[in-house]
């Protein structure tokens, strides 16, 4: 086949339109990037954590009361709770829908009584591929519980 008025325009348009067709990677989905960060809650790893939400995340007490917004203040919140050896979150109950996850969590922590269990919803909004919101219902404290 042999082209003769603007051949020379042919070769650049179907390279732009394979360049426009080509795949672009997906982000981890919603529930990846929440599991991913309580794998790094778990392992006590900061930098692994922190990379899970977006620089601004904002984390909330329910219903709507923000208690720490930005990757630097929330370094200051997780650095005591890091440092607890007892600390290891497990899921009880697991909702997700589009870019909300909602968990059920049970914490064990070292609690001023001693070492017990922390119960928590955790609702989580993800947005590109980060945690971009938290919103955080406070359950009993059991000191002596154990997961």
């Amino acid at each position: 086949m042999t082209f003769k008025t603007g051949s020379l325009l042919i070769a650049p348009c179907l390279t732009l339109s394979v360049l426009a067709a080509a795949p672009t990677p997906e982000l981890p989905t919603p529930e990846a990037i929440v599991q991913t960060q309580l794998d790094a809650y778990n392992a006590r790893d900061m930098e692994a954590f922190l990379a899970t939400y977006a620089d601004d995340a904002e984390l909330y007490t329910f219903p709507g009361t923000l208690k720490t917004k930005g990757k630097a203040e929330m370094r200051k919140r997780y650095a005591t709770r890091f440092s607890d050896g007892l600390l290891h979150a497990v899921i009880t109950q697991h909702l997700a829908m589009g870019s909300t996850v909602i968990d059920h969590e049970r914490i064990q922590v070292t609690l001023p009584e001693g070492p017990g269990v922390i119960e928590a919803i955790a609702i989580y909004e993800v947005r590109d591929g980060k945690i971009a919101k938290v919103t955080f219902i406070s359950g009993p404290k059991q000191p002596g519980a154990k997961l």
